[in-house]
């Protein structure tokens, strides 16, 4: 697949980048995805609930009355679930929640949603360019200009352009990742790719690593 690559103003270069077929253009696997997609969620949560039980709530032990000849029910603790201020009955604990997905599964979803993506014509390559300082107006300007501006982007660059990630943090639903960050969650997620070009590249080659 042949894309024509901007520069940072949104026109065009005259150049073009050939986005590798193998990752870019397969059927996409839709089970894949979704099973890339509930691992990083699954990843994302601490895990640290936990409510009482029974065992570990603090009141006193003391029979509340007598067995029998109350004309009530039987009452052998103040920390009965069915109490108010009483144990929770099989309340959360902490857990891990992560769990495994093969590499290859793993690889598989990534190419699915950027062939989702490049179906979509949802992919836009720019020119590689470096900031010297942070400037949040050049990063909203460079977005207003590729007409993307309002919804959800995510630009991923080659290499640790820090000042390039500290310009978009400020503006909503635009996020920056490096290359190798790059993953199934991040591309659904996102309404737009916004991809440098020497990140293209990069993912163009992984294909003939794997």
């Amino acid at each position: 697949m042949k894309i024509e690559i901007l520069n940072k103003a949104g026109e065009k270069t005259g150049k073009h980048i050939d986005l590798n077929d193998d990752i870019f253009g397969i059927e996409p696997n839709e089970h894949v995805m979704y099973l890339a997609v509930k691992q990083y969620l699954a990843n994302q949560r601490q895990g640290t609930h936990k409510a009482k039980e029974r065992g570990e709530t603090a009141g006193s032990t003391r029979k509340l009355h007598r067995q029998k000849g109350t004309g009530g029910s039987r009452k052998g603790s103040i920390k009965n679930p069915l109490y108010h201020g009483g144990g929770t009955i099989f309340g959360p604990r902490p857990r891990n929640y992560s769990f495994k997905l093969n590499r290859k599964v793993k690889e598989l979803a990534r190419r699915s949603a950027l062939s989702q993506k490049a179906a979509d014509k949802r992919i836009i390559v720019v020119e590689d360019f470096t900031m010297e300082a942070p400037k949040t107006k050049t990063y909203s300007d460079m977005l207003n200009k590729m007409g993307v501006a309002g919804g959800r982007t995510l630009f991923v660059v080659g290499q640790n352009e820090i000042n390039i990630g500290l310009s978009g943090r400020n503006i909503r639903n635009a996020d920056t990742i490096r290359v190798d960050e790059l993953n199934t969650y991040g591309v659904l997620k996102a309404q737009h790719l916004i991809l440098s070009e020497s990140a293209a590249q990069m993912i163009n080659q992984s294909a003939e690593n794997n």
